[in-house]
């Protein structure tokens, strides 16, 4: 595999759980292996645990917008480089990066996370009874887990649940690989003429909720606060939905794994995490690019080549995890990627957690005898896309 393989190669997952097999061979022979970019640009994919870490690790590799060459296409067209936009601040790096997380820090420490523990576990009760009032068999993305998540991240937010038409459908939509880039321009365009309104909402009438907070503070433009609802809405929403989703999927899929849970729910935290190891949902949308010629894994990266990490290879590396093809709710999951890794690493990642043990928990305290209501292989998938989702989960109880 001394050649560069396209970027359209490693994404093809055709497992409902496991990354693409092309993935275990790169590790094995080339951890760092060369690939061309969709705008003909020669690259690096890096598979291999220790060396994702490195490049999410090393200040001397840039997300920055403006240099970097996206790994995937969206919507069928190339993203070109762009200048930065205020308030994105995923894709800037220091100082600019480090002045806009810092103001949200406070709102997503494991402190915070917890003390919103109470409400993400209500707001999960109350699903279940929409499942219960809607009947078996439901379709749990759309009775259970898109509410749960939707529903917490807009309280925390600040965006009022019972308007959410204005804003639900462009998070889904740019995700969506087939989706039609008019209509997603559109939701976007929607959504933020709506984010501007509520902005002025909160400037009138404040709450308790991070865009009152960060309105009052008074350091960010609209259009920097309009952008960072974007960007939290991006990350936080269809991930996290999509995580519990298919983590539902594969404990129901993994009988054996699901009874050692349902007779020790003491093994919650140590599932969830090997939940988010096993099905890393985040699948390609991470890449950096050489600010300087840097040595790495043996190879000369370029001053401006681009490395696209996976981080669904990187949580399958056996050289880290023993027998990392099974979903094992016992194992050690300790440095796993699937949250990123270094100053990038997903900022509402203790929320995350929360709302996956809250989530699971009421699931199996509610129904148990939760199942699937079709067969493993007839559940709709989107295997393209940088965020790996089931399309609906029928399950029967």
């Amino acid at each position: 595999m001394s050649d560069a393989i396209s970027y359209e190669v490693p994404w093809a997952r055709t497992h409902q759980f496991d990354p693409p097999a092309v993935f275990d061979a790169l590790r094995a022979e080339r951890p760092l292996a060369r690939m061309t970019y969709p705008d003909g640009h020669e690259g690096w994919i890096a598979t291999g645990h220790e060396v994702v870490r490195e490049v999410l690790g090393d200040p001397r590799f840039s997300h920055s917008t403006e240099i970097g060459h996206f790994p995937v296409t969206h919507q069928g067209q190339l993203v070109p480089n762009h200048p930065k936009i205020p308030g994105m601040f995923i894709h800037m790096d220091p100082p600019d990066h480090t002045r806009y997380r810092r103001l949200l820090t406070g709102e997503f420490t494991v402190r915070r996370a917890s003390r919103l523990k109470a409400r993400v576990e209500a707001v999960a009760a109350e699903q279940i009874d929409v499942m219960r009032a809607h009947g078996s068999p439901a379709d749990l993305v759309e009775t259970f887990a898109r509410p749960l998540v939707l529903r917490v991240l807009s309280e925390l937010v600040g965006l009022p649940y019972d308007e959410r038409e204005h804003y639900e459908h462009a998070p889904t939509l740019l995700h969506d690989p087939d989706a039609n880039p008019q209509e997603v321009a559109a939701a976007f365009e929607k959504a933020g003429a709506f984010f501007v309104e509520v902005i002025e909402r909160k400037r009138k009438n404040p709450g308790d909720d991070l865009l009152s907070r960060l309105t009052a503070d008074g350091q960010l433009t609209t259009e920097e606060l309009c952008n960072i609802v974007v960007l939290l809405l991006f990350a936080g929403y269809e991930t996290t939905e999509s995580a519990l989703s298919v983590g539902v999927f594969a404990l129901l899929h993994h009988a054996e794994q699901l009874a050692v849970l349902r007779a020790d729910p003491e093994k919650l935290d140590t599932a969830v995490e090997e939940l988010l190891r096993y099905l890393t949902v985040n699948q390609y949308h991470t890449y950096r690019t050489a600010l300087e010629d840097i040595e790495l894994n043996g190879e000369t990266v370029k001053k401006g080549d681009t490395v696209t990490v996976s981080l669904p290879a990187a949580n399958r590396d056996p050289a880290k995890f023993t027998c990392p093809e099974k979903l094992d709710i016992g194992r050690d999951t300790a440095g796993h990627v699937a949250f990123g890794y270094g100053i990038h690493q997903c900022l509402g990642q203790n929320l995350a957690r929360v709302e996956l043990r809250a989530g699971i928990a009421a699931l199996l305290g509610a129904f148990p005898d939760l199942r699937l209501a079709v067969a493993t292989d007839e559940v709709p998938l989107r295997l393209k896309g940088s965020v790996f989702a089931v399309k609906g989960l029928p399950v029967s109880w």
